[in-house]
Formats: structure tokens, sequence, C-alpha cells
């Protein structure tokens, strides 16, 4: 396993989840909204922020013909250069919002859609870079973004097998291998019963490097699952209320329901631990209460050991249960009182 480093944090095996916090077109069209987001997401338990940078221009074209509209899905009925009109975040705002993340202690990450957006997010002293599902086949944006040299995360929605394998290949050609695949499910909201997780295993297996969640499902129960699967990455769409209209908000979770979410991850971590065996140091004080080996009659010094005067019982002090076939018939060498543990002790030799 290839684990990776991101700002000093290593991402991968063994480390808690790194999880990020989306706030794509939450902001509303507000800086300062945008800058309150921030704050939120830092007091919610988030490692980073992430934005978006392109323009609807560096996305698509303005035409209106049948190919540009949304026919299904939460955007149905939209154009899309009107969509992405009103979803993008102003680049005269990003350095301000990085700005704003280093003043608060909170990683900053974006997702360029082209080359003219890497060499800005350059130009700001980007730390590292995120790929969208939707540009997993563009190899060529992949490898200019995988030239600078930086650590990448890239989701992987709707992609096939082959179409993963082209990607990494297209970032390890560069000999750039900073990299931590998503599984992702490209809808919007995702459907937890169509996710797949079991998916996150398998890229494990398959890339031996760092594999996360892209989550847009609603709640919290599918980021928890992908940490219990493997999971050294979480990004989830953050927004400060859904009472504020946007594209994205339908699929975002409020600050109390990520923090809530941050809480189920951590726990979740914790409760997986390591591989252990034997007593836990919680179990240390229910360990005396197992079952062994007793006297339930009195009795006499010589007398045989019988299924009636002796039984495997509650609570431990006694011989192991794996003892009674050699206790029992032996002679007992002292008085053994009923509730009597048995022991060696008060048995006698057999020759």
């Amino acid at each position: 396993m290839e684990n990776i480093q991101i700002k000093g944090r290593t991402i991968g095996e063994g480390n808690p989840a790194y999880i990020i916090a989306e706030m794509s077109a939450n902001h509303a069209g507000s800086l300062e909204r945008a800058k309150e987001i921030i704050h939120a997401a830092k007091e919610s338990g988030a490692d980073c922020i992430k934005i978006q940078t392109y323009t609807p221009d560096t996305l698509t074209i303005d035409c209106h013909n049948s190919y540009f509209q949304v026919e299904k899905g939460t955007w149905a009925g939209e154009n899309l250069y009107s969509l992405y009109g009103k979803a993008y975040t102003p680049w005269e705002w990003q350095p301000l919002l990085k700005e704003e993340a280093d003043k608060v202690g909170i990683d900053f990450l974006s997702t360029p859609f082209d080359r003219t957006a890497v060499d800005f997010l350059e130009e700001m002293g980007l730390d590292f870079y995120k790929i969208a599902s939707f540009e997993m086949v563009d190899l060529p944006l992949i490898t200019y973004v995988a030239q600078q040299g930086k650590p990448i995360i890239m989701s992987t929605g709707m992609s096939t097998l082959e179409e993963i394998e082209e990607a990494v290949e297209a970032v390890y050609r560069t000999g750039n291998r900073q990299l931590v695949l998503l599984k992702c499910s490209s809808v919007y909201p995702a459907d937890p019963s169509q996710m797949n997780l079991r998916t996150i295993s398998d890229m494990i297996h398959r890339f031996q490097i760092p594999v996360g969640l892209s989550d847009h499902s609603l709640g919290s129960l599918s980021a928890a699952t992908a940490v219990a699967l493997g999971a050294s990455v979480i990004e989830k769409h953050f927004c400060i209320s859904r009472e504020i209209e946007n594209p994205d908000v339908s699929f975002s979770m409020t600050p109390q329901e990520f923090e809530e979410m941050v809480a189920h991850v951590r726990n979740t971590e914790a409760a997986l631990g390591k591989a252990v065996y034997g007593v836990s140091k919680q179990e240390e004080s229910s360990h005396v209460f197992r079952r062994s080996i007793f006297a339930v009659k009195d009795i006499a010094p010589g007398e045989v050991l019988t299924e009636e005067n002796i039984r495997i019982i509650r609570p431990g002090y006694g011989l192991k249960p794996k003892y009674w076939g050699e206790v029992l018939g032996a002679r007992a060498s002292v008085a053994i009182e009923r509730g009597t543990p048995i022991t060696f002790d008060v048995i006698q030799k057999r020759k």
C-alpha cells in the first residue's frame, strides 16, 4: 500500500480518514457566505474545504439545443451553460477563500476543469488537486494536473475499471505516484442501495493505493460504512442551511449533520481498532463470570467427584471446563464445602 502525504498528514491505511467538506455552489453567489462556510466546516470537524475552479465557458458552450439540456435528475430542465453560471465560484474570490482557510486552519482544495484553471491554482499555491468524476475521461487534463507534481484525489463515478486504469496510468506516466481514488456514485442525491461500497475494498486490493468515498447520499451511514471497508478519505457536500437555494443544496449536509457524520466516522475508526485476541481491558471485570468447575454439594475427603457433587457453572474461579474429564472420577484430597471452586489442589493425583 502506497500511503501519501497531504500537508504533512499521512493519508492511507492505519490513519484517520481525511474528511473533505465540498462547498461547490452552496455559497449561492455570496463571498461572505462562502467564508462563513469555511468557518462552519472547520467547526464541524472537516479537515479540508473544497471548491471548484471553472467558468461556464471552460466547461461547455452557450448553446441551447437538445444536446445541452439536462433531461433527468436534480437539475432536470436546466441548460448546462446557465446551470454552471449559477453554480460556479468566481475566480477573483478564490485567493480570498484560500486566505480565509489558512487563517482558520483548514486545508484548501479545488477541482480544476481545464488547463487555465490549473495554471490559476498553481499561481495561488495550491498544495494538492481534485479530479472530478466527470473529468476522469479527460486524460490530457489529468496528465497536466499530475505534471504539477502534487498529490491528486480523483473521483471515479461512472468509470469502468478500464477507464480508472487509464486515468491512474496517465498520472503514473508523469512520475507522480501521489494518488488517492474515490468511489463515487454520480447521482444527486445517491441511493445507498445502488452505491456498491464493497468496490472500495476491491479498489484497494487492485491498485494498492488509498481509496475513499465521494458521498452524495443523504445521512452519514454510507460514510461510516466506507470507513469500515477501508476508506481513507470522505468527501461530502456542505451547506450552511438548506433554506438557501442553490443547485447543490438538496444533497448537502448542514453543519450539525456534518458534525454528526464526523463523529460517526471517528467512532467507527475507534471501534475497528486492530486485530486483538484475549481479554481486553474493558472485559477484565466480566472475565471472572465465565464458567468453571465448582462443588455443588459438600464433599468429604476421599469422596469421588461425580456429576452429582460438581458442576460447570459461573463464576470462573475454578478449573476451566476443558478439565472436566480429568476431574470427574477423581477423589477429593480435602473436605470441599459446597460453593468452593474445584482446583487441582483439592483433588488427589491419579496414579
